[in-house]
């Protein structure tokens, strides 16, 4: 049976990515392929290198352009799809080409604080600063609009009083990397060609 075979698109320090790297590093049918970045200086990029993992930087223009994106997407034999941390908006065409095969973490309980602008730091700053009592992750299919996609699976976490974004940061990306691996698999495996 061939491996199922992963793209991760990242845009940042890629501490997702390394998990998953991490996780499927021997696994006997699935193997992370590819990784693409809207960032040449994005740490993912490191990580891919120090993997052997081939790597890809594209601009907006060339994420939105069909034929680039397919063509280099099925040079690697791509079958799933990770945002993890990745800025731009997919286009139409990808979200229908991996329809129920492309998914994204996001770092709050969507759909509050989600949308353009919310990422990283500024998740968990509006979080904070609007007094909430708790957050959490949030993996979600990508449909054509940031962070509206169908939610497969939330985990809370608690705000404390003392917490500020920095170290509700912490608290999530912990989460992050126990979940995203896991849920990342359980997907691959619930597909009907697996």
């Amino acid at each position: 049976m061939k491996k199922k075979r992963i793209a991760i698109f990242a845009s940042g320090d890629g501490t997702n990515a390394d998990k998953l790297i991490k996780y499927f590093k021997n696994h006997s049918s699935i193997n992370i392929e590819l990784i693409i970045s809207n960032s040449s200086k994005a740490g993912v990029l490191k990580i891919a290198q120090k993997n052997d993992i081939q790597y890809s930087v594209i601009n907006k223009s060339l994420l939105t352009n069909n034929s680039y994106m397919t063509s280099l997407l099925r040079l690697y034999d791509i079958d799933f799809v990770v945002l993890a941390g990745f800025l731009l908006l997919i286009p139409p065409f990808l979200v229908k080409m991996y329809d129920q095969r492309m998914i994204n973490l996001h770092p709050a309980l969507l759909p509050k604080y989600g949308g353009k602008g919310m990422y990283g730091l500024n998740v968990h700053q509006a979080v904070v600063s609007a007094g909430e009592l708790e957050s959490g992750v949030t993996i979600h299919y990508v449909n054509e609009s940031f962070d509206k996609g169908k939610i497969i699976y939330q985990e809370k976490v608690k705000v404390d009083k003392r917490d500020n974004a920095e170290k509700l940061a912490k608290k999530i990306q912990e989460i992050e990397h126990r979940i995203l691996p896991e849920w990342t698999e359980k997907l691959i495996k619930q597909l009907s060609y697996y």
